[in-house]
């Protein structure tokens, strides 16, 4: 397998594109490219878009960020390899379904339309669809993330956390994933090696959920990998020990 030296990392719902910094010096000190594009509505310091919404949030839903991240993929000299975390996840199984990738890597990520949650999820997400809501967006309280995101930091630690990466998130986003067929996956269909990466404390996508999403894909020639950091929350990409998740995944990729 001819290996790409492109990397997009795409951020997932209730953060931005700036939770990647860490990751993209770490990959570029090993000699890729590496891209971590916002997703439309998400451009902006985590206070500032806070305190005012970015006009084009609400209007992202989630085709908007898989076109937009074709659009970026169209300008690079080769199919890259795509690690998408949270909703990403799901972006990086529909670019994958797409043929747009090299490879993909899904870190706790969301699952399609035509798989059925936990009750878990349901629980925690329900709030991000806004069904019950008289506001245009969902910003998480918190207490919201202290439960979803940083169940595993000290408590001495999480409002550093939510102050450097909280922003609000689009209604439409989480809706099409659920409501839109576009939303769906075919996983009878050949595809590029996919590697699925789940939190073993994560509050929202949980281990089995990730395991479950990994066992669906059916192609007895295509690759599908699994793997579950023990004791890792939502936030694994943000929380201490971040680096041992991003050398795992290269390593992966690098023995293709």
């Amino acid at each position: 397998m001819t290996k790409s030296k492109s990397i997009i990392l795409i951020h997932g719902n209730f953060v931005n594109d700036l939770t990647w910094t860490k990751w993209k010096t770490h990959y570029e000190q090993k000699g890729y490219t590496v891209y971590t594009p916002a997703n439309p509505g998400h451009e902006g310091v985590p206070a500032d878009l806070r305190n005012q919404v970015h006009p084009a949030l609400t209007r992202t839903g989630f085709i908007d960020i898989i076109n937009n991240l074709l659009e970026l993929i169209k300008t690079l000299p080769e199919k890259p390899l795509v690690v998408g975390h949270s909703m990403a996840g799901m972006a990086v199984m529909k670019l994958l379904e797409l043929d747009k990738v090299s490879a993909a890597v899904s870190i706790d990520g969301a699952p399609p339309k035509n798989v059925f949650p936990p009750l878990s999820t349901l629980k925690a997400a329900l709030p991000a669809f806004g069904f019950f809501s008289s506001k245009k967006y969902f910003l998480g309280s918190r207490d919201w993330y202290d439960k979803n995101f940083f169940n595993t930091l000290p408590e001495s630690e999480r409002a550093k956390a939510y102050d450097a990466v909280a922003v609000p998130e689009s209604f439409k986003v989480n809706r099409e994933l659920v409501l839109n067929s576009f939303s769906n996956i075919d996983f009878k269909k050949p595809h590029q090696p996919i590697l699925f990466i789940g939190g073993g404390s994560d509050n929202i996508f949980s281990p089995a959920l990730t395991t479950t999403l990994a066992n669906k894909y059916s192609d007895k020639n295509s690759r599908v990998d699994l793997k579950i950091f023990q004791g890792k929350s939502h936030f694994i990409c943000g929380e201490k020990g971040w680096e041992s998740v991003a050398d795992y995944i290269l390593d992966w990729y690098e023995g293709l």
